[in-house]
């Protein structure tokens, strides 16, 4: 039995191949992943153990963060200072101590715009030792810092900006513009440096004004003597440090350590999320491996017969099959373990931009053993039905036939089990939705789950009536070979819906994810276009306030020709507290639109207020209620409600005149200033604004599809990395359609035989293939965007709380290009199988048994 398998494998090895490729895809994206992320975080551990190899002990200020705090911070005194620093540094095991200030220092190139974005734009402190050199930062050109007017820039962003030393720079650190000159260049390995942000030194004496205050240090890196270990040194510093818990004293190698760790939990997620892809994939070549074996095991119905009245036994018969999977399974994990290193290799190379340290592959024993093990285990679970199917065949009736059609029994027990999962998960999908929010994810996901597994049970089932609505389409187009196309894709429904249903899965979990992010861009463009009259926004990074001194700058920049703050305050309503925003109320009708549902916009200019609705409804207000303020400032007063509108996140739920807030505000705190240009935006004014606000990289001026593509963009980029990730799983479904068609083109050699001697010629043959392979293409493309949409519906439930006016908005002509892509998709794997049944010898497949 194990000589036959082997013979079986050797006989049918071009059949097999597809199922091979489709494993072998497969295996590489499992391969290739936990390549890339036992690379990825193998670097960066060795970069976290490079930057701490200097470093026996680090004092930090966990309370004051990462970065210090804003310019001319008043906050209370800080526990690292020079004082400490000098007493660490005398400290009989220490070789030296240098304290360090970290914060945001954004560069600004030509135009005003800030160079790199900013999360990975910052600043430190060059402090010389005695050698007039910092060993944190080596000067590759010019000289350290050594007063306010000067600072050091990384070798990358003076490359990659055409700075040089002795150049005048813009810099902002969290107000006005400062213009310093460049006084050296030096190098570092910093990963955001590498991520394409910016660093640059100050001198000490400026970083610590700038960030908190004289003689005050984020940190305090301390470097031991020869033969002091860091737990010695550690013993010695504990005592000299503040008792307060925001303090921190480490080793170097609990740094590496805690880095290390937090790496590593990174990559988790990263190659969680992977792998999950990858298991999408692999679930979708289950299809094509089952649909390989059973068209295989029809083919050789009567040899299995033969051997069972030789006395072959069922288990013989069962094991000799799970004997050929196993066979392609080795052959294709070891093929795919191969390609997965290339993959690997090519993430990690389109990564090494992004801030990825250097570094080689790392192949782990692990990867070699879960992704063999994976591809094995897959494909011989996936054949496992088919031999079981096969061993169950009584000899007599195999050898009578080589059709061996399911029984009617089977049929109605396969969809009374597919319609059990379907209702189920239906209830559930429509009771999540109905809960919404967070407490509606598990029913939804669970649902979700259950309704696929229903309708693939229930494919067969389906593709008759639904591939039959075609049916006179096809003969009315194509004649007899579109009829024969369409009785053959209804014909064996069982290997219709497997050929299908892998596309399926595809394409619902692509089509869900394209009306997902077209509802949710549809909703963030109808807030900005339904409440937004203004041409810009001029906003500050970092969460900064748009500084009081700027306001009329703005408002008397030529082509302006209205302006509003927005003064982002907080007042009380009887008990409770709203978010207000104050705006100008002469020029609101020209800047801001809210969707009014009672009242007036006009009343703002009485000294009235506006509110959405959910706060209206709160609170019992109705148009014309006087209501209790309790002002920032603490004093009290009396605001009649002007007007209620439609709730967006944009506007905020309380809206009122700056005339009537500002004299009751501790200070003004002005979030945003919108902008309208006498004749609209342009390029011109957009810049004017910019200069007005003195080129300033920290001031963005956005235009309203600025706004849009920002929300959009992250979105986008979601969407396409996604679409990448499943593109692995519509391979391997195209895989499917071109084995499926191949293997019945053989099947099928006496009928074609026929069909050509009774006067169908080698085009029609061809067409009748095409359009079969079309028809499945089609029918499974169908269901995948039906269900798709329906799980996008359910998700857009679950979101509406989260963002205000989120309604189901399917792009149908997207949705239609899915499904005629499909469409010829399935034309283009039929070429080969047409290709090669319109080339059958006709007395030769006649002659066939």
């Amino acid at each position: 039995m194990y000589r036959t398998a082997l013979r079986n494998v050797i006989a049918h090895k071009g059949r097999l191949l597809m199922t091979m490729l489709a494993v072998l895809l497969g295996t590489a994206f499992v391969a290739g992943t936990m390549v890339f992320s036992d690379s990825v975080g193998q670097a960066f551990k060795d970069s976290v153990s490079s930057d701490y190899a200097k470093v026996s002990v680090e004092v930090r200020d966990d309370g004051s963060g990462l970065y210090g705090s804003a310019a001319g911070n008043t906050s209370k005194e800080k526990p690292l200072t020079e004082q400490l620093r000098q007493r660490i540094a005398a400290l009989p095991g220490t070789a030296a101590a240098a304290g360090t200030v970290t914060g945001f220092a954004g560069l600004s190139d030509p135009g005003g715009n800030l160079i790199g974005s900013q999360g990975d734009t910052h600043g430190s402190n060059w402090q010389p030792g005695d050698d007039g050199q910092d060993a944190r930062y080596p000067m590759l050109q010019g000289a350290g810092p050594t007063d306010a007017q000067g600072i050091a820039v990384d070798r990358k962003t003076a490359a990659d900006n055409g700075f040089k030393v002795g150049d005048t720079v813009r810099l902002a650190v969290n107000g006005p513009v400062m213009q310093v000159k460049v006084t050296g260049i030096f190098g570092t390995d910093d990963p955001q440096v590498k991520a394409g942000g910016s660093l640059v030194l100050f001198d000490n004496a400026t970083a610590q004004r700038t960030y908190l205050k004289p003689g005050q240090y984020n940190s305090i890196e301390v470097q031991a003597k020869p033969g002091v270990s860091q737990a010695q040194l550690r013993d010695q510093v504990l005592p000299l440090v503040p008792h307060s818990g925001n303090v921190v004293v480490k080793t170097g190698v609990q740094l590496t350590a805690d880095e290390t760790a937090q790496v590593t939990s990174s990559m988790s997620g990263l190659r969680t999320a992977l792998l999950a892809f990858a298991a999408i994939a692999l679930f979708v070549g289950i299809f094509l491996i089952t649909n390989t074996f059973t068209m295989l095991i029809a083919q050789r119905t009567r040899e299995l017969a033969l051997m069972r009245a030789l006395g072959a036994s069922r288990r013989q018969i069962t094991n000799s099959v799970l004997l050929e999977a196993l066979f392609v399974g080795v052959v294709a994990s070891v093929g795919g373990l191969a390609a997965g290193i290339g993959i690997g290799a090519l993430l990690k190379s389109l990564m090494s931009g992004s801030g990825v340290p250097q570094g080689g592959l790392v192949l782990s024993g692990t990867t070699v053993v879960a992704t063999l093990l994976t591809g094995v285990v897959v494909t011989v679970l996936a054949a496992l039905l088919p031999s079981l199917r096969a061993s169950r065949v009584a000899p007599v009736t195999a050898m009578s036939s080589n059709d061996q059609p399911a029984t009617q029994k089977s049929l109605v027990v396969r969809n009374s089990i597919g319609a059990a999962f379907f209702g189920l998960g239906l209830a559930s999908v429509l009771y999540g939705a109905s809960l919404g929010g967070s407490s509606g994810r598990l029913p939804v996901g669970l649902g979700a789950g259950l309704i696929l597994i229903g309708v693939f049970v229930l494919t067969p089932l389906l593709s008759r009536p639904v591939i039959a609505l075609v049916g006179p389409l096809l003969r009315r187009l194509f004649g007899t070979p579109g009829k024969l196309a369409q009785q053959n894709a209804v014909r064996n429904p069982r290997r219709t819906a497997a050929t299908a249903s892998a596309l399926t899965i595809g394409l619902t979990l692509i089509s869900a994810l394209t009306v997902i992010g077209a509802s949710v861009s549809q909703a963030v463009d109808k807030q900005v276009t339904q409440n937004m009259k203004a041409d810009y926004d001029v906003s500050v990074m970092l969460g900064q306030p748009v500084s009081p001194a700027l306001v009329p700058k703005i408002a008397a920049t030529p082509g302006v020709a209205a302006s509003s703050v927005i003064d982002s305050q907080y007042v009380g309503f009887g008990g409770r507290s709203h978010s207000v925003s104050g705006v100008d109320a002469a020029s609101f009708d020209q800047l801001i639109a809210p969707v009014m549902l009672s009242g007036a916009t006009s009343s703002l200019r009485q000294g009235a207020m506006l509110v959405d609705r959910e706060v209206a409804a709160s609170h019992g207000w109705t148009v014309g209620s006087a209501v209790p303020v309790t002002y920032p400032d603490s004093k009290a007063g009396m605001v009649r409600i002007g007007g209620i509108y439609q709730v967006s996140d944009m506007l905020g739920p309380v809206l009122m005149s700056e005339s009537v807030l500002a004299p009751h505000t501790t200070a003004p705190y002005y979030s945003d200033v919108l902008v309208k240009g006498t004749n609209g935006a342009s390029a011109t004014l957009q810049q004017a604004l910019k200069d007005s606000t003195g080129r300033n990289p920290l001031v963005t001026v956005k235009t309203q599809q600025e706004i849009r593509d920002q929300f959009n963009s992250l979105i986008s980029t979601m969407l396409n990395i996604m679409y990448g990730l499943l593109g692995m799983a519509v391979v391997i479904a195209i895989l499917g359609v071109i084995n499926t068609l191949a293997m019945s083109v053989f099947e099928r050699k006496r009928e074609i035989g026929m069909l050509r001697a009774i006067g169908l010629d080698r085009y029609a043959v061809k067409r009748m293939v095409r359009l079969e392979s079309v028809v499945i293409a089609a029918f499974g493309a169908v269901m995948g965007v039906a269900i798709g949409c329906f799980l996008a519906w359910s998700a857009v439930q679950l979101l509406k709380s989260s963002l205000v006016g989120l309604t189901t908005a399917p792009p149908y002509g997207q949705l239609g290009g899915y499904v005629l892509g499909a469409a010829l998709i399935g034309l283009l794997a039929a070429m080969w199988p047409a290709r090669r049944a319109s080339k059958l010898d006709i007395l030769g497949s006649i002659k066939t048994s």
